[in-house]
């Protein structure tokens, strides 16, 4: 009865989207040409609820090809709705539409982007809540806030300055604008005496950081990233690209004062310059219209979230560990006079067939075998189930928020390089659960270790959230149970469509053809030999 209850509360929740070119001031500073949908920026966001099926229909009208991904969004049995291109699917070509359809197996808080010339940046981007049925977690009301960075330029061309071998590396900081649900002012959070709020705060931004908390508040984390934790304590929030969190916050018995909340945009890899960087925020928390508004005051020992101080809900224990895959993220120059990025010595380029549709056309042998995605594609073979744990180095000047598809990892350990053997933060306990989440701010020069299990078939990136450093090269694909995919999945034929419709291979090796002749993928570029310190950040 339990279970045909819950059937028949399912819906299809239905979005359309015609993905176009939009004009907007939406800063007050700098007009441009953005991408946004059904002819408006921002995006609404979209919800649903555990079980539902989300059905998003999008048109394009852009010039270029686009795709979307559910960032967080698991696609179980679905690997082929994941989005990014040229990974699990051909782009959808100029004029032509296709359906996405996600299952909402998992509550949290997400978020829709383009997946596809790095669209994302540009505007291309929404927050999505899945509701939970049933919630762990007691609360009255709740506050969705999405967070951007807003740039002066277009990616397309903020990249090709950047990769300019003839142009000085790095290019001018670029210093963006905050935006807030999509408009450059803060909201208004109204509460009531004693009432417990849940507030959902998403950073969709392109490269930068943001900083939130409620002076006069405590928030209490309950999630990140899609994953429930056991309530903790906390002052403030510090988030990287592609991170998400949720908080309760308990109002104050009386409606006497009004308060102000905080939020920082900033990168603190660049130089800090007044009005700048970082640019503060405030915003009201409004208990009665016209109320005086508290002065802010801070604790004395200000705490911020730590996601490997964080425990799961779930209380399941650190996972075992059967291969560990050490990873260097860095940058470096290459002989074409350009800088780029790279992990362990390779910098990503895209195949010339999406590296789903290799593995899923190749005979079973050479699925198996790395080198026949390409030598850009950077594949990494995971077996089936197989616990994995990354260790993940970035000797490098600045962070980076790593991004997994198709999963979410443990937090297991922080630490310096300098001195591995002794970690800066590790899980509390044996006795505690880590906590999980899909996207993880590697700190500078620093590791982290990472596990998961390889129980998900598919191919799925691992990159950079900091969109030019994805369009650099840090990304790499796993290519996960290449052999199990193959019994279990097949591309629908409308997928195959959007390739055909551009003159893509849907057969074959990284460059669309038979077994390892990879004829027509460009030679990968070649490093310089190293004359200095490591390039310097990018942004």
């Amino acid at each position: 009865m339990l279970l045909l209850g819950a059937l028949t509360s399912a819906a299809r929740v239905l979005v359309n989207w015609d993905v176009g070119y939009v004009n907007l001031d939406r800063d007050g500073h700098s007009p441009r040409r953005a991408i946004g949908v059904n002819g408006a920026l921002p995006i609404p966001p979209v919800f649903a609820t555990r079980g539902d099926t989300l059905v998003i229909t999008v048109h394009n009208s852009l010039d270029v090809s686009t795709s979307i991904h559910a960032h967080g969004l698991f696609q179980n049995g679905t690997n082929y709705m994941d989005g990014p291109a040229m990974v699990t699917q051909c782009g959808i070509p100029p004029g032509h539409s296709f359906t996405y359809e996600y299952e909402a197996d998992h509550a949290g808080t997400f978020w829709i982007h383009g997946h596809d010339h790095h669209q994302n940046s540009d505007g291309l981007r929404a927050p999505l809540v899945i509701h939970e049925r049933r919630e762990p977690h007691r609360y009255d009301d709740e506050y969705l806030l999405s967070l951007e960075d807003w740039y002066q330029f277009e990616f397309a061309d903020r990249l090709k300055e950047t990769l300019d071998p003839t142009k000085s590396f790095p290019p001018p900081p670029s210093f963006p604008y905050a935006l807030f649900n999509g408009y450059p002012t803060t909201p208004t959070l109204k509460f009531k005496p004693s009432k417990t709020y849940r507030i959902r705060i998403v950073n969709m931004s392109t490269t930068e950081w943001f900083q939130f908390n409620l002076p006069g508040h405590q928030m209490r984390v309950i999630e990140a990233d899609g994953e429930y934790s056991q309530p903790s304590a906390v002052d403030g929030l510090d988030m990287g690209p592609g991170q998400r969190y949720s908080v309760l916050v308990t109002a104050h018995p009386t409606d006497s004062h009004n308060y102000r909340y905080n939020t920082t945009l900033y990168a603190g890899f660049v130089p800090r310059i007044e009005d700048k960087n970082p640019r503060y925020y405030q915003g009201l928390i409004e208990y009665r219209e016209g109320a005086p508004t508290m002065p802010a005051t801070e604790p004395v020992n200000f705490k911020w979230v730590n996601d490997v101080e964080l425990c799961a809900l779930s209380g399941n224990p650190p996972l075992p560990v059967d291969r560990q895959i050490e990873l260097t993220v860095s940058g470096s120059a290459f002989t074409t006079g350009q800088t780029m990025d790279i992990i362990n010595n390779i910098t990503y380029a895209q195949p010339l067939i999406p590296s789903l549709y290799s593995a899923l056309s190749l005979d079973a042998q050479l699925a198996m075998n790395e080198t026949a995605y390409g030598p850009q594609t950077h594949a990494i073979v995971l077996k089936h189930l197989e616990y994995i744990e990354l260790l993940v180095n970035s000797p490098n000047s600045l962070p980076h928020p790593m991004h997994l598809h198709g999963h979410a990892f443990q937090i297991i350990e922080y630490g310096s390089l300098a001195n591995k053997l002794e970690p800066v933060r590790r899980f509390s306990s044996e006795a505690n659960a880590p906590m999980k989440r899909d996207t993880i701010v590697i700190p500078v020069n620093s590791y982290v270790k990472i596990r998961f299990r390889a129980d998900n078939p598919g191919t799925w990136l691992f990159h950079c959230h900091m969109d030019i450093h994805f369009g650099m090269g840090m990304a790499l694909t796993f290519i996960e149970a290449p052999d199990v995919l193959r019994q279990r999945q097949r591309v629908p034929e409308s997928m195959l469509e959007l390739c055909r419709a551009q003159g893509i291979r849907t057969e074959g090796n990284g460059a669309g053809n038979a077994g390892f002749d990879l004829t027509g993928l460009p030679e990968p570029p070649v490093r310089s030999p190293r004359t200095g310190p490591p390039p310097p950040p990018t942004v």
